[in-house]
């Protein structure tokens, strides 16, 4: 990942707009900030929210509040609570997707 040039910079993201994003199930709402080809969102999941799409781009991903499931489409599961992160590079391992029973808010780089 390369930071396009960008003078020092405070987001307050609660100031910024909401962009609605559904899922298979539930919804999601984005709170983005892209610098070049860099997207870094506060992104909050609804209860019961389900990604409607397996997604092969890396991230990082940090769990601010709640629970999120990371699935992978190889089978495999991680839960994943507050104060926790996972990091995957692009097409780096099997596709995953998100769900969260009760909701999260989550901080991502990607």
């Amino acid at each position: 990942m390369k930071i396009a040039p960008l003078a020092f910079t405070v987001t307050d993201w609660g100031q910024m707009p909401a962009t609605e994003h559904p899922g298979e199930t539930g919804m999601a709402l984005w709170r983005t900030m892209t610098i070049g080809d860099v997207r870094v969102r506060q992104v909050e999941y609804s209860a019961g929210y389900l990604a409607d799409h397996w997604c092969d781009r890396g991230h990082i991903l940090y769990v601010l509040e709640g629970e999120l499931v990371s699935e992978l489409k190889d089978g495999r599961t991680t839960v994943m609570k507050a104060g926790m992160s996972y990091q995957v590079s692009d097409f780096g391992d099997a596709a995953h997707r998100s769900s969260t029973k009760h909701g999260a808010k989550l901080f991502i780089v990607d």
